[in-house]
């Protein structure tokens, strides 16, 4: 799945390195001792489980009928917090009523794309909610994009219509001269803190559907549950953006087993949001959990480590979303007396690490550490449903994990041609079957899709979805995450593309080769961006410029934070760059004898790195 967050300004890492802790193989006595424990929510549990077995693709069910029910049973509940304001699901429901009524008479239909670029706030629900009522597909676009990759996002998904936030209105004019002049005349704004007017060419959703019906769109009881509702964007290997395809089927599997089934969600229950609504992990994971149990979801605007606990305390939550980033950034800060002063009793998201796992657990109390492992593509979830600690959880679904070549880049497969399993204990390629029970969405380009799929892989004839990620296979059916593969890293939890970077450095007429890959910096999660430049003869970079070049054409998660400079860069004999060893070398300066560059938190260009500098940086004086 694909996430972003960011540490409070000024924010640094102290704590002190320790030896990084493995995750342990599953034992029965744990798995029995952890279902034991769970035995007093097991009302919640077998709802999970039935809602998941009664699930079905062709069954007219979807997310905005779940809302209109809860408009009708508890009316009065609140089912969203943001700042001073609440909304009940009676509110929220007419709300998003009156943005579909309008939408349908804007001629959005079942099938058609409707783009959302809003920060978090409760107005990106609704125009999410409203949209999906209609059959339609919510385009949630990264708030972070701009210019070229932005509009290249805008054309994957071809919306007929777009639904802006005021805070948005410079990310969309750097390529509104690139729309078609029919989604120009469908541009709508929403306003946020009123700094700004709704610029001339946009249409004020506030006030165009202040006179709309507040009923229930016929058009809802009709949406079926193998209709797509999201598209969400995710980087993969290809360089740019892919938009992957959730359905209501997945979405509502997610709702069953994750929300209901693993986390043991109530009505009474608040999970508090603080990475952004267009990442996986807040718009499904999360909401579909809040939806599922009729719970209330409460919005922050910005993840902030200074204001976190304090937002959760005001808002009363009693579960929240993460990256491990985002616990990483918590566990980094000064302890105080406050730190367990919270009503938080279960967590989820995906990539905590062994490292931090049972530290952060201890210091802030938390029971229930949901971890979770998934991709906006994937068509399975694994989720820590017993409460093991260091595991991304069970899956009942078919997938296997085999060997994998890391020097080659490919599975291993042994003389017959068919990949080969790794036992309990191994690391290896996690796959998963596809079939009619669990089938491959993709994304809406059909070439990259089929490019995720291995064929043949136990059998003539069988279909596995590659994951490109290795993991731990630990038994009774659990896995832990180990790494990603491939040419994607994750850091500050997206999934960042090499080719991407590699064609926005190239754009520089001082470069002639430039290679990208992730390397391991100390006291942080994932891979940070390297890239290894080969300057043209003469060629002397003025650095300042090199760095308002990356920071205008790429999201700050993507920017390299060091550049090596080298002769010339090798590669193998089918003209791949060889990166093996430029990972390996990393920036480490008693591996690499040419000069490497380096990008410090708040500089404002790239400079020398020297062995002073390296060494506050292993030692977290330096963070990222």
């Amino acid at each position: 799945m694909n996430r972003s967050a960011a540490p409070a300004e000024g924010f640094s890492v102290t704590r002190n390195s320790t030896k990084p802790l493995k995750p342990r193989k599953v034992n029965l006595f744990n798995v029995l001792r952890s279902a034991v424990t769970g035995l007093p929510d097991i009302g919640v549990t077998l709802k999970g489980v039935t809602a998941l077995i009664t699930t079905k693709p062709e069954k007219k069910k979807s997310i905005g009928l779940l809302l209109e029910q809860h408009a009708v049973l508890q009316p009065e509940h609140v089912a969203i917090r943001y700042q001073s304001q609440q909304l009940t699901y009676k509110e929220l429901n007419e709300r998003v009523n009156r943005v579909a009524h309008y939408l349908m008479s804007q001629g959005i239909r079942s099938g058609d794309t409707v783009g959302v670029m809003l920060e978090n706030r409760p107005e990106t629900l609704v125009a999410v909610l409203a949209t999906v009522k209609l059959g339609a597909i919510a385009s949630m676009i990264n708030t972070s994009q701009r210019g070229e990759v932005l509009e290249h996002s805008i054309k994957l998904v071809s919306p007929q219509l777009m639904i802006i936030g005021e805070e948005m209105l410079d990310n969309i004019a750097t390529v509104e001269h690139a729309l078609p002049m029919a989604l120009k005349a469908q541009l709508y704004f929403v306003r946020d803190c009123g700094q700004r007017e709704c610029p001339a060419h946009y249409q004020d959703l506030g006030q165009v559907v202040s006179n709309m019906p507040v009923r229930n769109p016929t058009t809802t009881r009709e949406v079926r549950m193998h209709q797509p509702c999201y598209y969400i964007f995710t980087s993969g290997t290809t360089g740019l953006p892919k938009a992957s395809v959730m359905s209501h089927y997945r979405w509502f599997k997610s709702m069953a087993g994750m929300g209901l089934a693993s986390m043991k969600l109530k009505k009474s229950d608040v999970l508090y949001v603080s990475l952004p609504l267009y990442h996986n992990n807040a718009l499904t994971v999360s909401l579909a959990a809040v939806l599922g149990a009729g719970a209330c979801i409460a919005i922050s605007r910005k993840f902030s480590v200074s204001r976190f606990w304090d937002e959760i305390r005001e808002y009363g939550a009693t579960g929240f979303c993460y990256i491990g980033e985002l616990c990483r950034y918590l566990l980094n800060s000064p302890e105080k007396d406050s730190d367990r002063d919270h009503n938080i009793r279960v967590i989820v998201g995906n990539g905590l690490r062994p490292d931090i796992w049972m530290e952060f657990k201890q210091r802030f109390g938390i029971h229930h550490i949901n971890e979770f492992y998934g991709a906006s593509e994937c068509n399975l979830v694994f989720t820590n449903a017993l409460n093991l600690d260091m595991t991304a959880g069970i899956c009942p679904l078919s997938y296997n994990i085999v060997q994998y070549d890391i020097e080659n880049d490919e599975p291993v497969r042994n003389s017959k041609g068919f990949m080969q399993e790794v036992k309990k204990g191994g690391a290896g390629l996690l796959i998963t079957e596809v079939n009619d029970k669990q089938p491959f969405e993709g994304y809406t380009d059909e070439e990259a899709s089929s490019k995720k799929l291995f064929r043949d892989v136990f059998k003539q004839g069988d279909c596995w979805f590659n994951t490109g990620d290795l993991v731990i296979n630990q038994g009774f059916k659990h896995v832990a995450f180990a790494d990603r593969l491939g040419d994607t890293f994750r850091w500050k939890g997206e999934n960042v593309a090499t080719t991407e970077i590699e064609s926005i450095l190239m754009e520089l007429p001082e470069f002639e080769h430039a290679v990208v890959y992730g390397v391991e910096v100390p006291h942080t999660d994932g891979r940070a961006g390297m890239a290894s430049v080969t300057l043209k003869a003469g060629a002397q970079p003025d650095w300042g410029m090199v760095t308002r070049h990356l920071r205008e054409k790429l999201p700050a998660y993507s920017i390299p934070l060091f550049i090596r400079l080298r002769e010339q860069e090798e590669v193998t004999g089918t003209f791949k760059y060889r990166k093996v060893e430029l990972k390996d070398e990393a920036y480490h300066l008693a591996k690499v004898s040419e000069p490497v560059m380096v990008l410090k938190p708040q500089s404002t260009a790239y400079e020398v790195l020297t062995s002073d500098t390296e060494q506050a940086i292993n030692d977290g004086r330096i963070s990222f």
